[in-house]
């Protein structure tokens, strides 16, 4: 993926951050159109998975970084520097430190409750649009949404997943394989997973993850337990695209449902993906992005 994009100026540093130093990279420095910038998820997934839109370099800047504690970015463990607060900010500096006065960014999956939390709170100048990409914006959604999902499981890994939760048995092997089926099923249906992804997970920042979400991706223990922003989706008043797979952790229909509290929101589903449908269908969601970034340009 890299060498796709070996003929873009690329350019890497650091930022100092409350905690820390985060690490971030530019593809694409030095072109004219408005830039783009990637907020990833997790909590504690860094960017690789998100290399992709590299694609997009061709007309603009495409600006990517690891939030502190994962990936690249430092890694304190202050858990007190665990919160949605501080994430918040850290975007905010990042953005100032590197002049992005115009700007579109793109938030994917816990990115997109980051990037409208930075809407909301900061109430920023400048930002022409935005992307959320498999969006995770309400814990109590996201939760029913695993839970219409496990429903589909076959009847033994269903089970398995009910026990464990039951028994808070999350390290038991059979625990592990029931979670990689979800995964297989509603994380990225590829076959095998794409280097991205497994980057992104040998760089994955687990006290992050565990602290603020839980032990996997439908079991929510942590702080974000709670977190729900669909009583403030109203206040968006910028151009705004939602996209999900098929099979997203983000099903379609919740993702419907965040489209109509949003005044004038678009949305695209991918049919046949599932939450990685940046890695799954890169073309066709190439395509949306580009048309969508297009016209909110100017």
């Amino acid at each position: 993926m890299d060498q796709a994009h070996k003929d873009h100026k690329v350019r890497e540093g650091s930022v100092k951050v409350p905690g820390g130093n985060i690490w971030y990279r530019i593809v694409g420095a030095g072109k004219k159109g408005v830039p783009l910038l990637t907020v990833h998820g997790g909590p504690g997934a860094p960017h690789q998975y998100l290399k992709p839109l590299q694609a997009l370099a061709n007309q603009r800047p495409v600006i990517f970084y690891d939030q502190l504690g994962c990936g690249r970015s430092d890694r304190p463990e202050d858990r007190n520097l665990w919160t949605v607060e501080r994430f918040t900010e850290e975007l905010d500096i990042l953005r100032h430190t590197l002049n992005l006065e115009e700007v579109h960014l793109l938030g994917q999956s816990w990115g997109s409750m980051l990037a409208v939390e930075y809407m909301l709170r900061k109430q920023p100048t400048g930002v022409r649009s935005l992307i959320l990409s498999g969006p995770y914006l309400s814990s109590p959604l996201w939760a029913k949404d695993q839970r219409y999902w496990i429903d589909q499981l076959p009847k033994k890994i269903k089970q398995t997943i009910l026990e464990c939760e039951a028994n808070k048995d999350f390290t038991h092997p059979d625990y592990q394989e029931a979670v990689m089926a979800f995964y297989r099923r509603h994380l990225c249906r590829m076959d095998p997973w794409p280097a991205e992804l497994l980057e992104s997970m040998e760089g994955m920042g687990v006290a992050v993850y565990q602290y603020m979400w839980g032990p996997s991706e439908f079991t929510l223990t942590g702080t974000l337990k709670e977190a729900d922003l669909t009583p403030r989706l109203h206040l968006l008043h910028l151009p705004v695209l939602l996209t999900c797979g098929e099979f997203d952790e983000a099903r379609p229909e919740t993702v419907a449902y965040f489209q109509s509290l949003i005044p004038g929101a678009r949305m695209h589903t991918f049919s046949g993906a599932s939450h990685s449908h940046l890695l799954e269908q890169p073309q066709r969601v190439q395509r949306t992005l580009r048309s969508f970034l297009r016209s909110t340009d100017s």
